[in-house]
């Protein structure tokens, strides 16, 4: 008899523990909201356990971007990289140091493959603002000359060129780097469970109610322009950044040729090689970023020996063979998060 009642006694305490766990464990509520910037569309998802308003969210996450614009928009006139790019007097602001930080540092990791001084060769292939191609053999020496990270630094919030033809673009790395900017806002306001994507570019914090966050990656043909309409793989994440990078969506074709927006700033040449997408997996989104621009530059033999030295990168590639078929390719930390 005092058998039994130890046991119901110790059945019923068990009880409790497992009723007070659960209650612990509710189901957080998800918002969502989404919107236009930087040309292109955002989308936040985030873990509301109340006393959050989302519209105050949105509206705070578009002030944000607004300003991030005024800083690193090529396509804003009165922008302070506009204003650079002029050689007109400005101070750098908060958004443009840390991404020029940034910037040097992929540079120097990549061995040159990344550069923000490339904006001269872009625009000339004509992937610049007026779309205008103006690059010939002939002047292709002239344009080498304004390329290079070591042509530009920052001092005291002033950029400072060795030749004022320089010109720099932020358009491989801003996007990542404005979902940093934004996952460390909600982050702030003691949100620990979001998805921000911007342009495609992503930084998964925490879950979604136990669950990892899926992120598709598109499959790389031709004009395939609708995010999501036709994948070629899902990668599961938390608490990690993802960029993908490719040539399926931004090039031109002259005279049978397809000329790439991704330019090699060592050769000037639009990057030719078998890789056709390059999404990068890092801690921060602007690395990511900028690191699968430089993977599109290194072709797929040297960006798999560039990973193989830096294990703190994943990675999932997207290759043709020598009979045009897709392949694919990804770091071995990753292969049991990927669904394809």
């Amino acid at each position: 008899m005092t058998y039994f009642i130890k046991t119901v006694g110790k059945s019923l305490i068990l009880l409790l523990l497992m009723i007070q766990l659960n209650s612990c464990r509710k189901t957080i509520t998800f918002d969502n909201f989404g919107g236009f910037a930087q040309g292109t569309t955002y989308s936040i998802t985030f873990g509301n356990k109340g006393g959050i308003n989302p519209l105050e969210i949105k509206a705070e996450v578009e002030k944000i971007l607004r300003e991030f614009d005024m800083s690193l928009s090529l396509y804003v006139d009165s922008s302070i990289l506009s204003k650079v790019n002029r050689n007109e007097y400005v101070q750098a602001d908060m958004y443009f140091s840390e991404a020029f930080r940034k910037s040097a540092e992929i540079s120097e990791l990549s061995d040159g493959a990344f550069d923000i001084t490339v904006g001269p060769l872009s625009r000339a292939w004509g992937f610049g603002a007026d779309d205008q191609r103006t690059f010939t053999e002939s002047n292709l020496d002239s344009l080498l000359k304004l390329v290079g990270m070591e042509k530009v630094k920052l001092e005291n919030g002033r950029v400072i060129k060795t030749d004022p033809g320089i010109k720099l673009d932020f358009n491989a790395i801003a996007q990542g780097y404005s979902v940093d900017v934004v996952s460390d806002f909600l982050d702030s306001r003691g949100i620990k469970n979001s998805l921000v994507e911007i342009g495609g570019e992503v930084r998964a914090r925490g879950d979604k109610n136990g669950v990892l966050w899926r992120i598709g990656i598109d499959r790389p043909e031709d004009n395939n322009n609708i995010p999501g309409n036709n994948l070629q793989a899902v990668i599961r994440m938390k608490d990690r950044s993802l960029a993908t990078s490719g040539n399926y969506r931004k090039f031109y074709i002259e005279d049978g040729v397809k000329y790439s927006h991704t330019i090699d700033p060592k050769t000037g040449y639009p990057a030719r090689n078998t890789l056709l997408s390059a999404t990068v997996l890092a801690d921060d989104c602007a690395t990511a970023d900028g690191l699968a621009t430089a993977c599109m530059v290194m072709g797929k033999d040297k960006t798999i020996e560039f990973l193989g030295k830096h294990p703190e990168y994943d990675a999932f590639l997207i290759y043709s063979d020598e009979n045009g078929n897709f392949m694919t390719w990804s770091t071995d930390n990753l292969k049991k998060f990927i669904s394809q």
